[in-house]
């Protein structure tokens, strides 16, 4: 598609001159891709959006609920401060494998703690390391609203919550879909809506990734 094409190629241009991935990063997606794990992780720019919203808002306790390969989670490691800590949930072992492989070269396996297993299971767990500055959600969308109340639960006034992968190529607005995950989204985004702890915008993004965006929102009080 020649829309797609452009949307990559303008990518391309930005990421060559603002992004500049270095060895372990290309290397994280090389691996990811090698290891046959599905092709859902972050764009370049979309790694860097993250690693400067860590370090704008001055995060020094991250979670991320999905690992994949580790390649977000190496963006977001980068971005915390001397003693920073990032948790990090993966319920699929192979994913967690290649990942822990991925951050340990990039020399952040003492910043990051990848714990394994399904996140609804371990999200309770993570009470005593609360609260966390920043919250990256992006697993499985079904499980959004559930990720959301543990978000708020794990989190402090002036946190920031991140949801990626909300836009589903448009999707988003038919109310009618059978797509588990356009509902697990559109029902994360109401509960987001209607919180009055939370206050929030969503942004659509084309690229490399395609057609997609994120919902950004900020805990208040």
């Amino acid at each position: 598609m020649a829309q797609q094409a452009t949307w990559t190629a303008v990518d391309d241009y930005f990421n060559g001159l603002l992004v500049r991935e270095d060895d372990a990063l290309v290397a994280a997606g090389i691996d990811t891709e090698a290891a046959e794990l599905p092709a859902h992780q972050v764009a370049p720019n979309q790694g860097k959006l993250l690693n400067l919203l860590a370090r704008i808002h001055g995060a020094r306790t991250i979670l991320e609920i999905g690992t994949l390969g580790g390649y977000s989670t190496i963006w977001l490691a980068r971005a915390l401060p001397a003693g920073g800590r990032l948790v990090t949930l993966e319920v699929d072992e192979r994913c967690a494998d290649v990942a822990a492989a991925n951050i340990a070269r990039a020399g952040l396996d003492e910043v990051v703690d990848i714990r394994r297993g399904r996140a609804i299971d371990l999200l309770p767990g993570l009470v005593d390391l609360a609260p966390f500055d920043l919250v990256f959600i992006d697993a499985d969308k079904p499980s959004n609203p559930e990720y959301l109340k543990w978000a708020l639960e794990l989190t402090r006034p002036g946190s920031i919550i991140v949801g990626d992968n909300v836009v589903r190529d448009g999707a988003v607005v038919d109310a009618d879909s059978t797509d588990p995950r356009v509902q697990g989204v559109r029902r994360f985004t109401e509960l987001i809506a209607e919180h009055p702890r939370l206050t929030a915008t969503a942004l659509q993004t084309v690229g490399s990734k395609g057609y997609d965006g994120l919902v950004l929102a900020l805990v208040t009080d």
